[in-house]
């Protein structure tokens, strides 16, 4: 059906046909240690290394993340479930980084020990487009999963629920 004027409900609706990797976006600095899960995430440029990542600036972490101007990507896999589930949920910021082993790089941010993949930034550009702000990030280090046997399966939302990506070969 195509209509003269999108309304929210619709676009959400036809958005969670998008399939989308699940991340945990951190910070650490001044005002403390925040981080949520996003699938807003992707790649600008690789020169310079450049990712993209948008948070509703009605979230209540938002604040902090314009007040550090750094943040941590950390790309969840298929057993992050819960992760995922904890970053999105109402606990406090403290509650939510006892779940899972955490390290940092350069910036501070918390990184997922154990995350496929994790990308420390420093924001460079705050843009605001409607809800919410898109982060522009320079990529200052990358951590790769030290598991690189093929074994490791992503964690991807699509229609509304989780799912599970990648080659898994056990023969």
């Amino acid at each position: 059906m195509i209509k003269d004027r999108i309304e929210a409900t619709d676009f959400r609706d036809a958005m969670s046909l998008l399939t989308t990797a699940v991340n945990v976006v951190t910070t650490a600095g001044v005002s403390g240690v925040h981080g949520f899960t996003a699938s807003a995430v992707c790649s600008v440029t690789d020169t310079p290394p450049t990712l993209l990542v948008c948070m509703n600036q009605t979230s209540r972490s938002h604040a902090y993340f314009i007040e550090n101007k750094t943040l941590s990507v950390n790309v969840l896999g298929a057993h992050h479930e819960s992760i995922s589930n904890t970053f999105a949920s109402k606990l406090q910021s403290v509650e939510r980084f006892e779940q899972g082993a955490w390290t940092q790089l350069v910036t501070g941010s918390p990184i997922l020990e154990d995350a496929l993949v994790s990308f420390d930034c420093e924001i460079e550009h705050v843009q605001e487009v409607g809800t919410h702000s898109v982060f522009m990030c320079r990529v200052v280090a990358i951590k790769q999963s030290e598991q690189q046997d093929g074994s490791e399966e992503g964690l991807v939302y699509f229609n509304r629920a989780y799912s599970r990506v990648g080659q898994v070969d056990l023969a």
